[in-house]
């Protein structure tokens, strides 16, 4: 099964990096779900949740204060001001 390479920064440091199969994130257009093989995408996010699924099924979601999300050869970039990761969840299915 394919995968994405997934990267969340904050101004001031690195929130997470690794592969997931999943990254669920809301934008100015609306929710953006992001599956291997996306076409590229460059969104504007909004105040809310971005969720993270890594490949073993492990589910992990932080608060973003709005951004940017980058989708290019299955490499998502989500790059937010301000990351709440205090309250970042970590469920397996």
């Amino acid at each position: 099964m394919s995968s994405l390479k997934v990267e969340m920064v904050a101004a001031d440091r690195k929130v997470w990096e690794g592969e997931a199969k999943f990254v669920r994130a809301r934008s100015i257009a609306g929710d953006l779900g992001i599956l291997p093989g996306h076409a590229p995408l460059l969104g504007v996010l909004v105040e809310g949740d971005v969720s993270i699924e890594a490949m073993d099924g492990a589910r992990s979601t932080v608060t973003v204060d709005g951004g940017f999300l980058s989708v290019d050869s299955d490499i998502v970039t989500i790059v937010a001001e301000h990351v709440d990761a205090s309250s970042m969840q970590s469920t397996t299915n």
